[in-house]
């Protein structure tokens, strides 16, 4: 599908829109395509933990880090499939597992593909990472039933090369292309905080949204800082700078599923409030992600006090053609903002102070595009006067 490319100067625009107005854009692109009250629930385990080749200066799992990570081998199938069987009794849809690994090799595929074919056979969605792929691994993942295949970009990628040296960006693209051609879906994001600018994390989101097919899992972590690791004294980023990222992830990916994902530990519930407001819709679910610490029951009392549900399934959005359209042409059929067979959740024409209040934000988000764009356009026309190309 051919799509209008995003630029750097239009996303920049969004960036630097008033805090209120952004949230308000984001929020209402957020409703023309997901029930905004519905989260899906992801259950993360890590499936073969430490002794990473990859220099990585997040991660505590590198064996190049000193970070007190015990190593563990491969699990057995068995064993990930009876943790499959607690987190889906918890309320989890869709099951990821983790290895650390550079690439897997032949035989350890031969073990995924046993894991995959008996979580599917739990009724849940599946997910893998587990490095770089070869096209013919990534079909036999594919073949077994594998729905998301997660492998991130992290960051912009002119500022890649400080973070990691052992992976190029070239390399996480390939293997990106490979899931793709298998015919898998992508869950692919990124991590902020790593001691980037504003202007990293522009390039971060304009290289997701102008993948040839948006993923269709978006991952937004937040650094934690793990004792060891290079960036353990990394400054924090702030809050609002998270948020904005978010939102600007939203009204980007209109279709994808933001998951607001590590570092939630370290998150205010007011910091979590605002991020579903501004179109987070998914979140890994107990308390635990690969090796490091995650909410857990403390989700379960955040969701009453919002108002928030789990979606039941897999909720697919209606496609779009564009990213820098108008919201006329972005929204969806007005009587479903998800699969109706899905139940996740009453479609806005089921409720009439719903379909009032999103009446209104159509009439006016409008307006906020436009301001996007015409600050994209006095960014350019003030780069190209100082000789500067975006």
């Amino acid at each position: 599908m051919n799509r209008p490319r995003t630029n750097r100067a239009y996303v920049a625009a969004l960036f630097d829109l008033p805090f209120n107005d952004l949230l308000f854009q984001a929020a209402t692109v957020h409703r023309q395509h997901f029930d905004p009250n519905a989260v899906q629930l992801s259950q993360l385990l890590s499936i073969k933990t430490g002794a990473c080749p990859e220099d990585c200066s997040y991660c505590p799992q590198s064996a190049r880090y000193k970070t007190g990570l015990e190593r563990e081998r491969l699990m057995a199938v068995e064993s990930v499939l009876e943790k499959a069987r607690a987190a889906k009794e918890g309320g989890a849809t869709r099951y990821c597992m983790g290895a650390a690994w550079r690439s897997p090799r032949d035989k350890d595929v031969d073990q995924l593909v046993e894991m995959v074919k008996g979580v599917r056979a739990l009724g849940m969605e599946t997910c893998v990472t587990a490095g770089m792929l070869s096209e013919t691994q990534a079909q036999r993942l594919s073949e077994a039933g594998l729905d998301y295949y997660n492998h991130n970009l992290d960051t912009a990628p002119e500022h890649y090369g400080k973070i990691i040296t052992t992976r190029t960006y070239a390399d996480r693209l390939d293997t990106l292309r490979a899931v793709r051609q298998a015919g898998m879906k992508v869950c692919c994001g990124g991590i902020v905080g790593l001691g980037e600018e504003r202007k990293h994390r522009v390039g971060l989101l304009v290289e997701l949204a102008n993948l040839p097919t948006p993923p269709e899992s978006v991952p937004i972590n937040m650094l934690v800082k793990v004792p060891g690791t290079p960036l353990s004294d990394t400054p924090a980023l702030d809050p609002i700078e998270f948020v904005r990222t978010i939102a600007v992830a939203r009204i980007l990916m209109p279709t994808s599923h933001v998951r607001l994902s590590a570092g939630r530990q370290q998150m205010t519930d007011e910091l979590q409030s605002l991020c579903f407001f501004a179109g987070a819709n998914s979140i890994f679910c107990g308390e635990k992600l690969l090796t490091t610490d995650n909410p857990g029951n403390r989700d379960a009392m955040l969701f009453a006090k919002l108002g928030l549900h789990a979606e039941p399934h897999a909720c697919p959005a209606k496609p779009t053609e564009a990213v820098e359209a108008p919201l006329a042409e972005l929204a969806v059929d007005e009587g479903a903002c998800c699969d109706p067979s899905s139940g996740c959740g009453p479609s806005p024409s089921t409720s009439p102070a719903r379909s009032a209040v999103d009446g209104l934000l159509a009439e006016t988000v409008g307006g906020f595009i436009d301001i996007a764009r015409r600050q994209a356009v006095r960014r350019t026309r003030r780069l190209r006067g100082a000789g500067q190309r975006d």
